[in-house]
């Protein structure tokens, strides 16, 4: 089986392993180069696809450095043109053919031998005119600031062209210094760098996608920072076995809600149905309580005593507590609202539990998610993680040493054990409300299923997640959908091959 997850290395670090891996031999090297032109081709591609698709006609713009990353871009033009007969491409060899290393040469060379009558190379200084895309393939990880001024006016150029979807190769081309380009998605080739996770470069970076070209599979590298990989959920894809029956994959208890707030926890409910999970039980205010059974009867819908204003009442814990042996994972949070009389409710439950926890939203109160023995994972957006944590370093401050942090966000980020993984996948697609009430159900699902194992739950939950967004905005754009849509998407993203 495949990896799960990959080292994040530094630049040096990478430069190190490549170093290492191939030896200097071009016979090595240009596979790899010829995966990675490929590679890049489909994914950008694919992501097209979220605003309709590349044109029959498409006009590509290649900015083509004299290295590995120059040879890259044109190999991705190259492999474009030929799935588009009618597209064309313009490249700049921003450092002149004559500078071109041999592999780039290579590259140069196979481009204008597959498709010489539709590439047509254009002046640093010439006025280019606007794209459907653009491969910034100029400079690699060992790029040194400052820019030169020819190059970061050529930048500054390209930064302002009307382009519908700008791709760098590997990182953003003059990234750490000013006037670097500016990437709608960045494909990290073989290895991810760590400027790529550094939110500081996130508006340069844009969306993170991972090309792993198999240089993990054989042997690993130690390293404190990791990108999560589909192969996490591989085995959720696999045959279940024909004796289980619905209490072999866990038993998930779901408590929130209230009169302000009554979506989010029948959102997280949802998802959990679609988990995997073999039974769901939510506890909700009673006046939700039957509304919600017509929407969702999968669930058990327990309904709870009310404060004055909606909210779950301190009298109701007797229904938790009288059932909480059955239970394998408990959600608390979606849709809670802040009573104070709720937030007693929730300490002192959070304090007392037996079963590891998922607490999302307004559970996620300093005080709160501090307290009690059980193992758990916290589901923070930014504003709640600056709530929560007390210190500014992500894998260095956690909350409480026993919680996994799953950090949602542009690159979804998940601590545990001061390492960290990340999940690229997802959007904009998620920047509407709801989408972490469905992240917190998938995960509670998740973890019913695997309960002595919150990284894993919360790996799985987040990457799956993400991928279904991914095929969503793939199918229908990122803006004429609804959050519950992506439901219908977790299958399609269980089954991609």
């Amino acid at each position: 089986m495949a990896p799960a997850d990959h080292p994040v290395l530094a630049c040096d670090e990478a430069r190190r392993f490549e170093e290492s891996y191939f030896g200097g031999a071009e016979a090595k090297e240009w596979p790899a180069m010829q995966r990675a032109g490929v590679a890049l081709a489909e994914a950008v591609l694919r992501d097209f696809e979220e605003i309709g698709g590349f044109p029959t006609d498409g006009r590509v713009f290649v900015l083509a450095g004299k290295g590995h990353n120059g040879g890259d871009a044109l190999l991705a033009a190259q492999a474009i043109l030929a799935k588009f007969p009618a597209a064309r491409a313009e490249v700049v060899l921003v450092f002149g053919e004559r500078a071109f290393r041999p592999l780039a040469r290579r590259a140069w060379q196979a481009l204008v031998q597959d498709a010489s009558d539709r590439v047509a190379v254009i002046d640093p200084g010439h006025r280019p005119r606007g794209y459907d895309l653009c491969l910034d393939g100029v400079f690699g990880f060992q790029f040194r600031p400052p820019l030169e001024p020819r190059v970061a006016a050529l930048l500054a150029q390209v930064n302002a062209l009307p382009i519908h979807l700008r791709a760098a190769v590997d990182l953003p081309s003059g990234l750490g210094a000013p006037g670097a380009f500016r990437a709608d998605f960045t494909y990290a080739t073989g290895i991810v760098k760590q400027p790529l996770v550094d939110g500081t470069h996130a508006a340069l970076v844009g969306r993170l996608r991972y090309l792993d070209l198999g240089f993990f599979d054989a042997a690993d590298v130690a390293s404190r920072l990791r990108m999560l990989t589909p192969a996490v959920l591989a085995p959720l894809a696999a045959l279940r076995a024909p004796e289980s029956d619905k209490r072999t994959y866990g038993h998930l208890f779901i408590l929130g809600g209230s009169r302000s707030f009554p979506g989010a926890v029948l959102l997280s409910a949802l998802a959990a149905l679609r988990s995997g999970a073999g039974l769901v039980t939510a506890f909700v205010p009673e006046s939700l309580a039957a509304a919600f059974a017509g929407r969702a009867p999968e669930a058990m819908w327990v309904g709870w005593p009310e404060t004055a204003d909606g909210g779950l009442a301190l009298e109701g814990q007797h229904l938790l507590r009288a059932r909480l042996g059955r239970a394998d994972a408990l959600v608390i949070g979606p849709g809670l609202g802040s009573e104070p009389e709720t937030l007693a409710l929730v300490a002192d439950i959070v304090k007392t539990s037996p079963v590891p926890l998922v607490l999302d939203a307004d559970a996620l109160q300093p005080d709160i998610v501090r307290t009690g023995p059980a193992p758990r994972v916290l589901t923070p957006h930014l504003g709640e993680f600056r709530r929560i944590l007390a210190g500014d370093d992500f894998h260095d401050a956690p909350p409480t040493k026993d919680a996994v942090v799953v950090l949602k966000g542009r690159l979804t980020a998940i601590s545990h054990a001061r390492r960290g993984y990340y999940s690229p996948f997802g959007g904009p697609v998620l920047a509407r409300g709801g989408s972490g009430d469905l992240l917190a159900g998938l995960i509670g699902g998740l973890l019913a299923q695997t309960p002595s194992d919150p990284l894993l739950a919360a790996s799985r939950g987040a990457v799956w997640h993400g991928l279904a967004a991914d095929a969503l905005a793939r199918a229908h754009g990122q803006v004429a959908v609804q959050t519950t849509q992506l439901l219908d998407f977790l299958a399609v993203a269980l089954r991609a091959r």
